[in-house]
């Protein structure tokens, strides 16, 4: 049987006007496929809140995640009171929804019982996993209210992970046998399950989460579980671009990547995908479309297949925050990477990923690529607790630690381009660089540079990709 898997981000559901653009969507959709499958954000900002009400309440401030709360509610409610619901389904949903504000309550007493230094992941996992609970609820009360046959699944009833809460990884044959009980007689019974992304569940039943974009993931894992004939991406812009809109107004669409390019470009900064959601889809060989929610018939980007059959090129540039570490004496550096991956994980919950390490006769350095998934603060972070923990062996460990940027040229079969590789390098001039690295998958290149010369080194490579017109095609 044919099947669509269709993830829908917080960008569309948060107003009247993208719920029925969502509606059309899945109403359309279905006439062209026999099962269909949602996976669905919280609304735009909404985790972000949540994470705040778990701050509130680490500090046992009652009155902040209280007011967080009642706002969230507000919120959703507000945005059903514009859907055209019929009064006893408009009641139902009231009441689901304030019986997770009430849970989201109480998860906030529980850390405020518990305090500690830091917030425990564990506790902010339960707590920001309501946002896609709220979400899922109300895309579900609005199919069946459109004669569209919908149930809203829990993502902690069907995506079993590890225990790394905040940046949690599938256990796929765990995930496997509740994919099959529970979301595969729901297809079976001609019904659309809504799943929550983002949020999963250990084998003993303590919520966790994928790190933020985990709901691609989500989507990719159960996509590629249920032999999905292909899983499309929601989101308000028109597909994968050649740079971020927000700092390149002349970025473009990329009508097609590759797995490998769609990979670099989510790990190397490109918000629109978690960057571990291709693996899945890759190993699969199930295609992936990324399309415009408020414009639903353009093309948007079609991620399939491998790069190595055409002609080296570059299709996009991004940038991401990463740590460099530089010390004035050569030697071994098993010590430095060990003491990193530790405290990384540690802190983040992550393990460590070296892009670039080189030495010199009087020098070492390293850098590090900090994922966008850990959060905002996550290189504060891990920058104070790296200094923290070399100040105990001032002997051994004179690095120097700094935020740097990473920029990242995406594109095919780079290693076979020596000339294309210079290019990217030239348009650089003028701009000093730390350290300079061609990525395994041989889909990009890195620059680790100063922060406040990457908008700089940005605009030029995107330049040079405009005038070539390499990703017009």
């Amino acid at each position: 049987m044919t099947m669509l898997v269709m993830k829908f981000g917080g960008a569309s559901l948060g107003t009247s006007a993208g719920l029925s653009q969502v509606l059309n969507v899945i109403a359309d959709e279905s006439a062209n496929w026999e099962q269909l499958l949602v996976v669905v954000s919280a609304l735009d900002g909404v985790t972000d809140m949540l994470l705040d009400a778990a701050h509130f309440a680490r500090i046992d401030h009652p009155r902040g995640y209280r007011r967080i709360a009642a706002n969230l509610r507000t919120r959703h409610l507000a945005l059903i009171d514009q859907l055209p619901l019929d009064r006893p389904d408009r009641n139902t949903l009231q009441a689901n929804i304030d019986q997770l504000i009430s849970s989201l309550l109480d998860d906030c007493k529980l850390i405020a019982k518990n305090l500690n230094e830091e917030l425990s992941p564990r506790h902010s996992d339960t707590v920001v996993a309501v946002g896609e609970r709220l979400s899922a609820l109300i895309i579900a009360a609005l199919l069946r209210q459109n004669d569209i046959r919908a149930v809203a699944v829990d993502g902690t009833d069907v995506l079993i992970t590890d225990d790394v809460h905040g940046n949690a990884n599938p256990e796929i044959a765990a995930t496997a046998q509740r994919v099959n009980a529970v979301v595969l007689p729901l297809l079976q019974r001609n019904m659309i399950p809504v799943v929550t992304g983002f949020i999963g569940a250990t084998s003993g039943g303590a919520t966790t989460t994928l790190g933020r974009g985990g709901t691609d993931y989500t989507a990719s894992v159960i996509s590629a579980l249920l032999g999905a004939g292909e899983l499309w991406v929601w989101a308000d812009v028109d597909g994968m671009l050649s740079a971020d809109p927000r700092r390149q107004r002349n970025a473009r669409v990329i009508p097609r990547l590759s797995y490998s390019e769609a990979a670099d470009l989510a790990y190397f900064g490109a918000r629109i995908l978690h960057a571990r959601m291709i693996a899945p889809l890759a190993e699969a060989g199930l295609p992936l479309r990324i399309k415009n929610i408020f414009h639903p018939k353009r093309a948007g980007t079609l991620v399939a297949g491998k790069s190595g059959d055409r002609q080296p090129d570059i299709k996009a540039v991004t940038s991401i925050q990463g740590l460099s570490l530089r010390r004035p004496v050569s030697g071994s550096l098993a010590g430095v990477t060990r003491l990193v991956g530790n405290t990384l994980f540690k802190t983040l919950g992550m393990r460590s990923e070296v892009l670039i390490a080189s030495q010199s006769s009087n020098s070492s350095f390293i850098c590090l690529v900090i994922p966008t998934s850990i959060g905002i603060d996550g290189v504060d972070r891990l920058q104070r607790a790296l200094e923290a923990k070399m100040a105990e062996y001032p002997e051994k460990m004179p690095w120097e630690i700094e935020t740097v940027s990473l920029v990242t040229a995406v594109g095919g079969r780079l290693h076979r381009s020596p000339e294309l590789l210079s290019r990217v390098l030239a348009s650089l001039d003028g701009i000093e660089l730390g350290g300079i690295a061609l990525g395994a998958s041989n889909c990009s290149v890195t620059v680790a540079l100063a922060e406040e010369d990457s908008r700089e080194a940005l605009a030029r490579i995107h330049d040079m990709i405009v005038k070539s017109g390499s990703n017009s095609a």
